[in-house]
């Protein structure tokens, strides 16, 4: 994570935050074709969020570094936040010979505290939960936002929805706002019922639209795959953003809504 500094941030109490979810697929585009994050960060910056959840971002790979010319000396997550989101935090998930992957979360407002948490069932999947707590200026109580990546096999999601359910309970004052985001893999809807009953949260495309956002393949989107969960929090003009340019730069499409705190 990037060192707190008291003066990041905007000087006015924020009444809402715009947020976004990308899974940034290693910064290649589908089938690993080719190296698309310069593409990516000018896109990410176009949307203006405040806060960024990101999965899949690298954190080092030294046989793309050697092999890639434009391939960036920093680590995938930092090089998206750049100059425009100040502060960002890591969660190291899989780890392998040649490198690591896992999620990030980017703000602009400083985050105070962060912990991943790994939630990988026995088996080769790694998956993590990446727990931000958010200081906003002129606000008594800390925002909290939770980035997540769950399985692709449905018993192994169940299973990791119910450490959602704890972590929230254990780690998340009962008064403060709550944002979880990210790529649940829940293509049979089976999250809602179980993290508004484990952790009173409410999907904001379901609240909105009544059905979650359909955003996998990102081209041809049919799977509702990606989420954005809140808590003591409204939500306004939740969107999916259209497959030009985004079909091309992550193969899920990314969402966006605005958090009324």
């Amino acid at each position: 994570m990037k060192p707190f500094n008291p003066a990041v941030g905007t000087a006015a109490t924020p009444s809402s935050l715009k947020v976004m979810t990308v899974n940034t697929h290693k910064g290649f585009t589908a089938l690993n074709r080719k190296f698309i994050l310069p593409e990516l960060r000018d896109a990410v910056r176009t949307v203006g969020a405040d806060v960024v959840f990101l999965q899949e971002v690298l954190g080092t790979h030294s046989r793309h570094s050697r092999r890639i010319d434009n391939w960036p000396e920093a680590p995938h997550y930092e090089f998206l936040a750049d100059t425009m989101w100040p502060q960002f935090a890591y969660g190291r998930n899989a780890v392998y010979p040649r490198g690591h992957h896992g999620n990030a979360v980017l703000s602009k407002f400083p985050i105070i505290h962060f912990k991943n948490h790994d939630v990988s069932i026995v088996g080769p999947e790694k998956r993590g939960l990446l727990h931000c707590v958010l200081r906003l200026p002129g606000r008594p109580v800390d925002v909290h936002a939770i980035c997540a990546h769950l399985g692709l096999a449905e018993n192994h999601r169940l299973q990791q929805l119910e450490l959602l359910c704890n972590i929230v309970r254990d780690e998340v004052p009962a008064d403060a706002p709550l944002i979880v985001a990210g790529d649940f893999n829940d293509w049979r809807g089976r999250a809602h019922d179980i993290l508004a009953q484990g952790a009173a949260l409410r999907e904001v495309f379901v609240h909105a639209n009544g059905s979650a956002a359909r955003t996998f393949p990102s081209r041809f989107p049919l799977l509702p795959l990606d989420r954005i969960y809140v808590r003591n929090a409204g939500v306004h003009a939740p969107v999916v953003l259209p497959r030009k340019p985004w079909s091309h730069l992550s193969d899920h499409a990314p969402l966006v809504a605005e958090i009324e705190l």
